[in-house]
């Protein structure tokens, strides 16, 4: 098993910056990848980035691309999400998942960390 815990979230002025965190513990071992995933009010979860656990390799989602960094401290087993140039559409619950090895999804989710952007 792994726990996520996330934390960073919060209130900021659109143009601001927040960075998210997110502590895996427990088999982190067996980790192939970690995503960042958000879930704006009335609305689904949406994929928002991801990297590998071992090589480093990202992944966003479109509308966040140059606006946001996604990355890895492997030796702090914790996974970061840089958010500059914060727009009120990326007001949403942010939350952190982790991929096994081996499995085509993502298995293990943290409890979300809120964040609002106001205009």
């Amino acid at each position: 098993q792994v726990q996520l815990v996330e934390s960073g979230g919060g209130l900021v002025q659109a143009g601001g910056s927040l960075r998210l965190s997110c502590a895996a513990s427990g088999r982190t071992f067996n980790m192939y990848a970690m995503g960042w995933f958000r879930q704006a009010p009335g609305k689904e979860r949406k994929f928002v980035a991801s990297i590998t656990w071992s090589g480093g390799s990202t992944y966003y989602v479109d509308s966040v691309k140059g606006r946001f960094t996604i990355s890895r401290d492997s030796a702090k087993n914790t996974v970061y999400l840089q958010m500059n140039s914060l727009l009120p559409e990326d007001t949403a619950v942010y939350y952190c998942a982790g991929q096994p090895s081996g499995i085509s999804r993502y298995n293990y989710w943290g409890q979300g960390t809120q964040v609002t952007v106001s205009s």
